[in-house]
């Protein structure tokens, strides 16, 4: 019974440590990305809006979500909520080769560096601990993001 109840244990954290949030996918028949949950579920998409120069991101009933812009005078991309409200920002770290995002207030959240051993950009907190990872799937030809346990 001891060794059913540890190789149900053992078999759950394998699970979570392996598991996959969110796929993205392109659709070149509406041209646009689209993600999916793991369960295979479209969550939303985002669409290049090329009369307004922004990346949209709409929920899965098409409803606006927020927009992605770029700032050529601060050299940054920055998103905003549906209202037009800023919500963080991401700048290119050249010193340290990392892209950095920061909230509307200019306070680090996270970052994303590439990893050339393993193929993939790696995220990290403001902290510097790794929560999670972009790969590239050749197969599917998509890229996966997969989030880190601790």
């Amino acid at each position: 019974m001891k060794r059913v109840v540890l190789l149900m244990i053992f078999a759950l954290i394998f699970l979570k440590i392996e598991a996959q949030e969110v796929i993205q996918k392109y659709n070149s028949l509406l041209s646009r990305t689209e993600f999916y949950d793991s369960y295979g579920r479209m969550i939303g998409y985002d669409k290049e809006n090329t009369l307004l120069n922004r990346l949209e991101y709409y929920d899965a009933y098409g409803n606006l979500i927020k927009y992605e812009q770029k700032n050529n005078l601060l050299n940054r991309k920055e998103t905003y909520d549906d209202r037009g409200n800023q919500q963080s920002y991401e700048k290119k770290n050249d010193l340290l080769d990392r892209t950095e995002k920061y909230d509307s207030r200019g306070n680090q959240e996270s970052y994303r560096k590439w990893n050339d051993l393993l193929q993939r950009y790696d995220v990290y907190d403001a902290k510097g601990y790794k929560i999670g990872h972009y790969k590239y799937n050749n197969l599917f030809k998509r890229w996966e993001y997969f989030e880190s346990s601790y």
